[in-house]
């Protein structure tokens, strides 16, 4: 029979240097919190505005104007044939997601076509 001793897992524990590195971390995070300036760098970004709604009438041109067939414009897109017809019969309207790949295709149609 086994003995319990050897059933029992061994604790690990974080080394010295993982602990000093979280400790640093925690410290500079505290500083930040409290409006110190640490020896971090900070970077601000901007969000760009979400994209604009986009009429049936919009996405059709769209579509013609890249010469594409609604199966393939909804390949190119990675949605269903049956998303880009309700789009265009104004049935449904793109997620925020698929309004931002419509405003790619509209500015830079090339990388629709090349990652086909």
């Amino acid at each position: 029979m086994k003995s319990a001793k050897k059933n029992i897992k061994a604790k690990r524990y974080m080394s010295d240097g993982a602990f000093k590195e979280l400790e640093l971390s925690l410290n500079q995070a505290l500083a930040h919190a409290s409006g110190e300036r640490g020896d971090y760098k900070e970077k601000k970004i901007i969000a760009p505005p979400p994209p604009k709604p986009r009429s049936s009438v919009n996405i059709a041109r769209l579509r013609q104007r890249l010469n594409c067939s609604q199966a393939i414009f909804a390949r190119l897109l990675n949605v269903s044939p049956k998303t880009v017809q309700a789009w265009e019969q104004g049935t449904r309207k793109p997620s925020d997601a698929a309004l931002k790949l419509l405003a790619v295709a509209e500015k830079h149609p090339e990388i629709l076509l090349d990652s086909v």
